[in-house]
């Protein structure tokens, strides 16, 4: 066997860091910090209420259902919350509770109903006594009407819940009465990021599991380089030996809740970051994506997709409090990962890879091969998250040290308390008014 060295590669790091570092660019503080919000069970119960019941939360895309009379059903074990998303006559997305005016009974379910499902439908029909909805939430239909009692039908339509649309992402807000628009909670990373052919991206790959871990340690681990050096390099870059293994340094920013990160591997576009294995050479497609694949219009990139405008950019990462992360890459796809928790040391993982149609089997057998190799990716952290939870929990340190490439680690864990600090504070002051 002919022995292939690995390209050398150029190690300077291309971002320039700000005066002070990145960290304290933002404001933050470079102290060590406590992962008490991880595991602790009383943090958790304020946590779901101060964070998600206050947030704008992705549940899908446009595309989901482009059709009037498309559904799904999203589950939300969060808030312990079932929801329909529907595609009205008028073409407008709503968002209801998936139960029946009735006697409460979850609306739309298939053979389980703790699964979710998607299909088209001119009505909703209840499996218990066949009450019908329309897909804007009226109900249209009582079974046996005459045996009530002088019933309104329009006072038991389905309960609506805050629904708005971004660049094709549907967002809900299980807060009645929410305090701020989806415009006003995206703030700069909706305007950073609008014009992106988001909506060209309709061809979808998905992992779904159950991590015993904390949702936010996840969310930390694809937040930072730092750990890549050493957790993935089997994977990405088994060859190198130098400091970086291939990586170039990182770019942030901090946008109130919200964040950006942004890389630049200058082998990665050409599948040099390491030699090419002959799967990926007979399909043109690894970790990083397609290298032929279907292109991007030929016009300039929003601000955010590419922040430096750097020439060897790779990847941007868009962190949307508190739990949705887009990553937009420069070989022309998507990847989404969502973060629902349901315990203090639990919570689904969500992961989406989105692509533009294949155009031939060769494509489509490339796009396969590398999300296959991101659900590999995903299930080194998903081990070691695990085992982070198990000593966490010990307490036998109290606190950590964060180095400047964890400052989005650091931000992100500071705006969830502050959240639930707020939040404790409105509860004190509601608990001595007179």
């Amino acid at each position: 066997m002919t022995n292939v060295e690995a390209p050398k590669r150029d190690t300077r790091m291309p971002f320039e860091v700000p005066a002070g570092g990145w960290t304290r660019n933002a404001g933050l503080g470079t102290e060590d910090i406590s992962f008490e919000d991880s595991i602790s069970p009383e943090f958790f119960e304020l946590e779901r209420e101060a964070v998600f019941r206050r947030s704008w939360l992705h549940v899908g895309r446009t595309t989901q259902i482009p059709q009037p009379g498309d559904y799904f059903t999203k589950e939300i074990p969060t808030l312990s919350a079932s929801l329909i998303i529907a595609r009205g006559d008028d073409g407008v997305v709503r968002a209801f509770h998936n139960i029946c005016s009735h006697r409460g009974n979850k609306l739309v379910w298939n053979d389980h109903p703790g699964l979710e499902v998607c299909g088209h439908a001119k009505r909703f029909t209840c499996k218990y006594h066949n009450w019908q909805y329309d897909t804007a939430g009226t109900c249209r239909q009582v079974n046996m009407k005459g045996w009530f009692f002088d019933l309104d039908m329009s006072r038991y339509g389905l309960v609506e819940v805050p629904c708005d649309v971004w660049e094709s992402f549907i967002f809900v807000n299980l807060n009645t009465n929410p305090r701020e628009t989806l415009t006003e909670f995206l703030g700069e990373i909706a305007t950073g990021i609008s014009g992106y052919p988001f909506e060209l991206m309709t061809q979808m790959y998905r992992f779904r599991t159950e991590i015993n871990a904390n949702w936010k340690l996840f969310e930390d681990a694809f937040q930072e380089q730092y750990h890549g050096n050493s957790l993935h390099h089997k994977l990405i870059d088994e060859r190198s030996t130098g400091p970086l293994r291939g990586a170039q340094g990182s770019y942030f920013e901090i946008l109130g809740r919200h964040s950006v990160w942004s890389t630049a591997v200058p082998a990665a576009a050409q599948n040099l970051v390491r030699p090419p294995r002959p799967m990926e050479r007979i399909f043109e497609a690894s970790l990083w994506g397609q290298l032929d694949g279907p292109g991007l219009p030929d016009a300039p990139l929003p601000r955010l997709a590419n922040p430096t405008n750097h020439p060897d950019w790779t990847s941007t990462m868009l962190h949307i409090y508190p739990n949705f992360e887009i990553i937009v890459w420069k070989t022309g796809y998507l990847t989404t990962y969502t973060y629902w928790p349901t315990a203090v040391d639990h919570h689904i993982y969500d992961a989406r890879l989105y692509y533009q149609p294949p155009r031939h089997a060769t494509d489509r057998l490339g796009q396969e091969l590398s999300a296959v190799e991101f659900k590999e990716f995903c299930l080194q952290d998903a081990n070691t998250l695990e085992a982070t939870q198990s000593m966490l929990r010990t307490r036998v340190r109290s606190t950590f040290p964060l180095c400047d490439e964890e400052v989005q680690v650091r931000h992100n864990h500071k705006e969830i308390g502050d959240a639930v600090a707020a939040y404790k504070a409105e509860l004190q002051g509601q608990a001595v008014a007179p």
